[in-house]
């Protein structure tokens, strides 16, 4: 999870690559988002545009990307703590092109539209983490939930929607827990969970979503970074022994040589190889699972 034994490691990974945060800033993120994503096998053409969608809590602002003809299978993409941003309407312009609906949503509608952050900065920047963690503390277990069946119900409600097809769900970071929670609150139509360097997946806590793998009905993939297995190495079995003895499928691996935050772009620690592995593994499990 983003804390500051992670940073320490991000920080670290950066000096001994001859850099600092500010040059990461001003080289890294800024040439990420200029630079093209890898190219999309087969790529369809997509259309996207800024969308709000109801909400109990009000109006979420979000980025709806899908395939210029026809209806296809549905994916939320819940961004990391940081919020919605170019980088992850990037992402998800790329997964639209592999044939999906998706919805790119800003977790933090019900205080903000848009990002909360500068483009050019991130959690690591001084200041940054005290700005965004009461935007992360305002989300729950219930906020995911109630957020989540709003945004299934406005997809399946959309003509570029398949809604006789299942759903995905595809969490960083923070948001990595979000497609098991779903998937037990909606297991007719959520079909795939997908957490990249997802954080408290498995927890002592009561309602730790590691708990709810019983009441699921989906297959899911669980990118878990190496920094992050080194500080809880115990998460994995957790995860493992949960999924096992619901019988239900999930792929769960540690990507090796990588820092948490390795499959975002416009991230310090950003792992290009392993990040297209990571997200390969998605696009397999998104047709097994939503097919």
């Amino acid at each position: 999870m983003c804390d500051e034994r992670t940073n320490r490691d991000i920080e670290e990974y950066l000096r001994s690559n001859g850099l600092t945060r500010r040059d990461f800033n001003t080289q890294g993120a800024i040439a990420a988002l200029a630079m093209a994503l890898p190219v999309t096998a087969s790529a369809v053409d997509v259309v996207g545009e800024e969308v709000l969608v109801p909400t109990p809590d009000g109006d979420a602002d979000c980025y709806f990307v899908h395939p210029s003809t026809g209806s296809h299978a549905a994916v939320m993409l819940w961004p990391s703590i940081v919020g919605i941003r170019e980088t992850f309407r990037a992402l998800g312009r790329r997964l639209a092109e592999s044939g999906y609906a998706v919805l790119v949503i800003n977790p933090y509608y019900r205080d903000q539209s848009g990002p909360v952050i500068p483009e050019d900065q991130g959690f690591r920047d001084p200041g940054i983490r005290d700005v965004l963690m009461p935007f992360a503390r305002s989300l729950s277990p219930n906020t995911c939930v109630t957020d989540g069946e709003a945004f299934v119900a406005w997809l399946d409600a959309q003509p570029a929607v398949d809604a006789t097809r299942r759903i995905g769900s595809v969490g960083y970071c923070m948001t990595g827990s979000y497609g098991l929670r779903l998937a037990a609150a909606m297991p007719a139509r959520i079909g795939a969970g997908v957490s990249f360097h997802g954080g408290g997946l498995a927890t002592p806590a009561e309602n730790s979503p590691h708990l709810l793998v019983p009441q699921m009905q989906a297959g899911f993939l669980i990118a878990i970074a190496a920094n992050d297995d080194e500080q809880n190495p115990k998460e994995k079995e957790l995860l493992r022994k949960a999924f096992r003895d619901a019988g239900v499928d999930a792929e769960i691996e540690v990507y090796g040589d990588t820092l948490h935050g390795w499959c975002v772009p416009d991230s310090g620690v950003y792992h290009e190889a392993q990040a297209e592995k990571a997200w390969s593994r998605m696009l397999a499990l998104f047709e097994k699972e939503l097919a």
